[in-house]
């Protein structure tokens, strides 16, 4: 039987101040997303894009548009756990802080289920901070702490199902804040920064934290932040860090994460066509997702080299 794709969009664009992943869920679609997953042989349902709901909620002289952020995690929550009873949601950002809504979605589900909950965060940063630990209010490097019940998001909507460090995996790092690598020290999240991964490759921590997923027939999130690659290839997000994930070691990733077959979601986020070249770190988002769900390395369509010649 066929597989049910969801595609969601989450055009948010105020967890941060640099402006442009609102154009992000229509940059994916553009670059073809639907119709890669559609020659795979998966039913793909694009839902439109959810809306932020509205609520009361004063501003924080010190956050970011924090009602506004507030507003997009209760919808991105909501619209989650609805996602998911319907088959395979891909969540299309907008910037991370979009993750607040979606995992806690997720795991809401997941918990109706009985499973555990699990989550694959391939980013430059851990995104552990807290409203009270940001230094630049900016909450799109708060998710995970959010997500797994740290203290502190008071005025956020309580997540039903706060997900355990020890099933936190975080992959692609080198850009962590002093207060969320002290706060990451007392916890069990499995980090691999890049130094780890230029020395030890990154196939063996990925195929351990999988086997451990499977162990406790858990479901698995995956939440893609364009940082997590290199910017030589992925030049489109406001979050530049060198030296992240090449082609290969992306694609890698996304081979075993199929190959697995526990990833049960999956986020895109942090895309901001308006920093890209050509719509080339789109259509390279849309070629890692086809990786992700099933495209194998002879089903690769030949792309036209950026110097201009064929490759």
């Amino acid at each position: 039987m066929a597989m049910d794709c969801i595609l969601v969009g989450a055009p948010m664009d105020c967890g941060k101040t640099r402006q442009g992943c609102l154009m992000g869920p229509d940059a994916l679609r553009v670059a073809g997303l639907a119709r890669a997953l559609s020659e795979l042989g998966i039913n793909v349902h694009d839902t439109g894009n959810v809306a932020a709901l509205t609520n009361d909620i004063a501003d924080h002289p010190h956050l970011n548009a924090l009602p506004e952020t507030i507003g997009w995690t209760e919808a991105l929550m909501h619209a989650a756990e609805a996602a998911m009873c319907e088959g395979f949601p891909i969540f299309l950002g907008g910037d991370h802080a979009l993750s607040m809504g979606t995992v806690a979605g997720v795991a809401a589900h997941a918990k109706a289920q009985g499973r555990p909950q699990f989550l694959l965060w391939l980013d430059a940063h851990t995104d552990f901070n807290t409203p009270q630990t940001t230094t630049s209010g900016n909450l799109h490097g708060c998710p995970v702490a959010y997500v797994t019940g740290q203290p502190g998001f008071d005025a956020f909507p309580a997540v039903p199902s706060p997900i355990p460090a020890e099933n936190v995996c975080m992959m692609g790092l080198r850009s962590v804040d002093p207060p969320e690598r002290e706060a990451l020290e007392g916890l069990p999240v499995d980090l691999h920064d890049m130094r780890a991964i230029d020395e030890h490759g990154i196939a063996a921590p990925l195929r351990a934290f999988l086997a451990r997923v499977a162990e406790a027939r858990g479901a698995l999130h995956v939440s893609f932040d364009v940082d997590f690659l290199d910017p030589s290839i992925a030049p489109a997000v406001g979050t530049t860090v060198p030296g992240g994930a090449t082609y290969r070691e992306a694609h890698l990733v996304m081979e075993m994460l199929h190959e697995s077959g526990l990833v049960t979601s999956l986020d895109l986020v942090e895309l901001n066509p308006f920093l890209d070249e050509r719509g080339r770190t789109a259509s390279l988002m849309v070629e890692l997702t086809a990786s992700l769900m099933g495209r194998k390395i002879f089903d690769r369509p030949t792309r036209p080299y950026a110097g201009g010649f064929a490759a």
